[in-house]
């Protein structure tokens, strides 16, 4: 049999040399750095090279470690074989990479949202008119954006701490950033450490920073990665988490972690207090706008899957990007400029279907937290689960 690290140094290998291909694959590397050979090799050595290592995988003891890899390099064969070029249908890309169902709204149940946002937006005019006038009464003038990030930070920093716990000497920095298709970014570097990006192309909203800092930062991105190289990599010898693979099961995981990263920490009631008294006085915004957008934000909830469907209508139905657009300007209730940054984030080859890994994954740690509660939050952030792991578990 062969011997664990043998293991972990075939997969991360692997993935630098799949990274040589597709530039991004890996976000993020903090382990020795000759396995980080990212030589061009033939897509077709790189699928059987996954294929053989999903034989070494299935000899490995530990079974949560097996169960880890195995579905990773599942994902790692689909990858080389499209490398390869093999034409896959959108859903059985979305499947073939994450071990998910891509999933598509109702209308129906969009147009209901629809309606119930426009009996909490304030205002006269269209959806789009009254939610731009809210939206410009809270945002942060850029200048001003990390100063009202501190006191947010310190706080689920904190609270995360006493929660889930924190290892020692885990930190990041945060930078302003601009002409991304994202809205932010954990970078993973290693050693526990991490960057945290915030890309100013469009307003930074006050009412939605400490949802943003929890996904990237505490108890989201940041704190899951360092968790996991403290307690698999460090403890364990696990060396595979030293390495974040964007196109990959574990994704969805990490994904759905950071999407109700907040919701781990404080329910929407405290949320809304903190941001109607304290915060409010920090970024000096008028409580009574913050209470509107949160009505308001309470209205979307039946909107976040938007993107994904938009997604599946552009590559599954093969719809042109003007008509994808013209439904994210509807749904998203967005101005041609977001409509146009989120068409631009689900067109990206890496992301084309990264997209459903927070609509999905939010849905699979949402009912992995109601069933579990704060113990099951903490298992995601120590343990390598799997999205096949949390399906499970609901049944």
């Amino acid at each position: 049999m062969t011997s664990i690290p043998d293991v972990a140094e075939r997969y991360v290998r692997l993935a630098h040399a799949i990274d040589a291909h597709l530039e991004g694959f890996v976000d993020g590397y903090g382990g020795p750095e000759e396995w980080a050979d990212r030589t061009v090799r033939a897509p077709a050595d790189l699928k059987a090279e996954a294929e053989a290592l999903l034989d070494v995988v299935n000899g490995v003891d530990d079974a949560a470690r097996r169960t880890f890899l195995n579905v990773q390099v599942r994902a790692m064969q689909t990858l080389t074989g499209m490398l390869s070029g093999q034409q896959l249908p959108y859903a059985e890309e979305v499947r073939g990479l994450y071990d998910i169902d891509p999933v598509r709204d109702d209308l129906s149940v969009l147009d209901g949202a629809l309606a119930a946002l426009g009996a909490a937006l304030p205002g006269s005019g269209s959806l789009v008119e009254r939610e731009e006038e809210l939206r410009a009464r809270v945002v942060i003038p850029k200048p001003e954006i990390l100063r009202v990030a501190a006191p947010i930070l310190e706080n689920l920093r904190e609270r995360t701490r006493q929660r889930f716990g924190l290892p020692d000497g885990e930190n990041f920095s945060i930078e302003l950033v601009s002409d991304k298709p994202w809205g932010g970014y954990n970078w993973p570097l290693g050693n526990l450490q991490s960057r945290i990006d915030i890309n100013t192309d469009l307003p930074v909203l006050l009412p939605t920073l400490p949802d943003l800092l929890a996904h990237e930062g505490y108890p989201g991105h940041h704190t899951e990665h360092a968790t996991k190289e403290a307690r698999l990599v460090r403890e364990r010898g696990w060396h595979e988490h030293a390495i974040q693979l964007i196109n990959a099961p574990e994704c969805v995981v990490s994904e759905g972690i950071a999407v109700n990263a907040r919701a781990a920490l404080m329910p929407r009631e405290e949320l809304e207090e903190w941001l109607t008294g304290e915060l409010a006085a920090v970024a000096g915004v008028d409580p009574d706008d913050l209470r509107a957008f949160q009505q308001a934000s309470r209205a979307r909830e039946q909107l976040k899957g938007v993107s994904g469907t938009a997604a599946l209508m552009l590559h599954a139905d093969g719809l042109p990007e003007a008509e994808v657009l013209d439904f994210l300007m509807q749904y998203s209730v967005a101005p041609v400029e977001r409509a146009r940054q989120s068409l631009r984030f689900i067109s990206q080859p890496t992301f084309r279907a990264y997209i459903f890994t927070y609509s999905v994954g939010g849905a699979l740690v949402k009912g992995w937290m109601e069933r579990q509660g704060s113990a099951g939050f903490a298992r995601l952030l120590n343990e390598p689960l799997t999205p096949g792991q949390l399906r499970a578990d609901s049944v």
